[in-house]
């Protein structure tokens, strides 16, 4: 084995039972054998080189390529080892710090979202196809995290529970105008206008998901209440009694957070409510991985809340509340990553093997991050007065209850309806 990865091996894994086959067909132990084997094969001496220079994407790129293979366990226990030996903190040589000093010098390059940029990057990744994402997401296409209200919770629980949640901090009433910026197939933007009567304008960059959100409007009868648009946020000039943003804060470039928040500042009312969810982490400003970079995320960033909250006090918002999620993500990954593994041979015949495996390596090191290092989610709710929301939380859970109600009174309706049409054709 390169005598630099084996020593850089040596310095990480204390515990657990790790085997590395190398190029010429060695094998080598590492940790105190405790655990379940997770076994390795390094399939040329040139991937051996190349991890040992740069582990963060050369790692996923052995694993790509098939210069990698996991011979037992799979690629999220080979992640569990590193990280759970590791945690955020991995050892790295002086050339490894020196390239993660260049990529974090260099990240405002990589996220300059301007509007072309931005379309090109989002395609990217969401206008995959949609079958692919059925595969693995709940049915109502939520590709952000869940909000597990108990631990047994199914997925399609748990994200009925997010949107419920976020709702319920948006304290929406009928015909609220309502945006929600980067709508993705249109869960949340329908949920508000089927249950609250908001009328909503969606937005995103994706023809993927612009396409299926209109459609599921239509075929839901919201398409009055419901809009879904293909624009950047930024060309709306209107106003709105309520905003709201999942899962796409990630795509905005920390270039562009004045940017975003002062846009944002004029479109919200000044009774309005704006509730933002996003993935950040809790250790302060870095810079991409290097393969969430090159393959999964072109031009996003998980930033620190340290680079958020003078944006948004600069903007004169104010922030009525902030809530961290921890290892709800952490969750909703693992849900997604065993249904794309049980659904992995109609993945490759979708696209292929290559295909296949980085997106087992994304899911398996997405979770892995939220569950061992330094990644959360973060909900907060901005407003441009401090008495435009509630002054005690309680509001939150009374509300969630009213919606519970609505819910059920709406699954009702329609279960009466389908027993109608039913008896109506036979």
């Amino acid at each position: 084995m390169n005598s630099i990865l084996r020593a850089a091996l040596r310095r990480m894994i204390h515990t657990g039972n790790l085997t590395v086959t190398d190029a010429s067909g060695k094998k080598n132990q590492f940790g105190d054998g405790s655990g379940q084997l997770v076994h390795f094969r390094l399939n040329s001496a040139v991937a051996e080189r190349k991890i040992a220079f740069d582990p963060s994407l050369q790692f996923a790129e052995a694993y790509m390529n098939g210069d990698l293979d996991v011979l037992e366990g799979d690629i999220y226990d080979v992640l569990k080892i590193v990280f759970e030996n590791t945690g955020a903190t991995v050892a790295r040589e002086p050339w490894m710090v020196a390239l993660e000093g260049i990529r974090r010098a260099t990240r405002r390059l990589h996220q300059m979202n301007n509007l072309t940029r931005s379309s090109s990057n989002v395609q990217r990744h969401y206008d995959l196809s949609e079958e692919l994402y059925r595969l693995f997401l709940d049915t109502d296409m939520q590709y952000s995290c869940a909000y597990f209200e108990r631990p047994d919770a199914t997925l399609e629980e748990a994200q009925l529970a997010k949107k419920r949640h976020i709702a319920a901090k948006l304290l929406v009433h009928k015909d609220h105008k309502t945006l929600d910026i980067g709508c993705g197939w249109g869960g949340l933007g329908l949920y508000l206008a089927r249950h609250l009567e908001a009328n909503v304008t969606g937005v995103t960059l994706s023809q993927e998901q612009h396409a299926i959100a209109n459609k599921r409007a239509f075929e839901e009868g919201l398409s009055a209440s419901a809009q879904f648009h293909l624009r950047d946020y930024r060309t709306i000039e209107d106003s709105f009694d309520r905003i709201v943003s999942v899962g796409m804060f990630e795509h905005v470039g920390v270039g562009h957070f004045a940017e975003y928040f002062q846009h944002t500042a004029r479109l919200l009312k000044k009774d309005g409510v704006f509730v933002l969810h996003a993935i950040g982490r809790s250790d302060g400003p870095s810079y991409t991985n290097a393969f969430i970079q090159k393959y999964i995320f072109p031009g996003g960033y998980i930033p620190a809340l340290s680079e958020v909250i003078p944006h948004i006090e600069k903007a004169g918002l104010v922030v009525t509340d902030i809530e961290i999620l921890r290892l709800h993500y952490a969750d909703t990954l693992r849900i997604w990553r065993e249904r794309f593994m049980a659904n992995r041979d109609k993945a490759k015949a979708i696209y292929d093997e290559r295909f296949c495996r980085m997106w087992e390596f994304y899911l398996a090191a997405s979770e892995s991050a939220f569950r061992w290092q330094n990644l959360m989610v973060f909900q907060i709710q901005l407003a441009h007065r401090q008495e435009a929301v509630p002054l005690t939380r309680n509001y939150i859970e009374h509300e969630e209850k009213r919606l519970k109600r609505l819910e059920c009174e709406r699954s009702s309706a329609n279960s009466q309806t389908r027993q109608k049409e039913s008896i109506a054709g036979r």
